[in-house]
């Protein structure tokens, strides 16, 4: 009698235990980082989120020799940094391969001197990787680069570096709302990037050289 009067009580907490376990989080989906510099951090940052696996991208430096330097440290020039951006990824998504491929198809990888309207070491462009496999994909995407251009492709494939995230104010610069003074008169941020990247050049000179390949030239 007693174990027939404690069966319900057992079932119960089974159904319970039953309960926890189902509702227990699902494992998070891997993330991965791919490291590119592509001229201006503001406009990679930009493109990137637009791609569908991309999680967030990051502004910062990367490639110098300075320890946490500021934009104003690296835009002076003599760090040897890059402007770059960390892109995280989900590779149940989208690949490495894929987010080489759309990034050499939206930069000029054929200019050494920097990207567009922004000259000088800063705004070269490269491809950082921090293994073996990410260096073969790299040096591949490179070459099926060249060989779609059918010219030589500047962009290197370099070790990764120590990585800086730049001031929160460079984070999703293309779409805040803050005003500031600019040489068009007082414009939110949002407005001022879409003025700089055309008035640069960025998107038509990515057009000239990709064509219908392009996949963010616009704007």
């Amino acid at each position: 009698m007693k174990l027939k009067r404690g069966r319900p009580v057992v079932l119960a907490i089974l159904m319970a235990l039953g309960v926890l376990v189902n509702c227990t989080p699902a494992k998070a989906a891997a993330t991965e980082t791919a490291v590119l510099a592509g001229g201006c951090f503001w406009c990679v940052e930009a493109d990137f989120e637009k791609l569908k696996g991309v999680q967030e991208v990051v502004s910062g430096f990367t490639g110098g020799t300075v320890s946490n330097p500021s934009y104003k440290q690296v835009v002076r020039g003599g760090t040897g940094h890059y402007e770059a951006v960390q892109v995280k990824y989900d590779p149940a998504v989208v690949t490495y391969e894929q987010i080489l491929h759309a990034f050499l198809r939206s930069v000029d990888p054929t200019d050494a001197g920097g990207q567009f309207c922004d000259r000088g070491e800063t705004y070269r462009t490269a491809i950082f990787v921090s293994d073996p496999a990410e260096k073969a994909s790299a040096k591949a995407a490179v070459r099926e680069a060249e060989a779609a251009l059918g010219k030589a492709v500047v962009t290197p494939v370099l070790d990764a570096a120590p990585f800086y995230a730049a001031e929160a104010y460079h984070q999703d610069y293309y779409k805040q709302g803050e005003i500031i003074l600019t040489r068009f008169g007082p414009r939110s941020k949002a407005s001022a990037y879409k003025l700089y990247r055309e008035g640069c050049g960025r998107d038509a000179r990515v057009r000239e050289l990709w064509g219908s390949a392009a996949p963010f030239a616009g704007g």
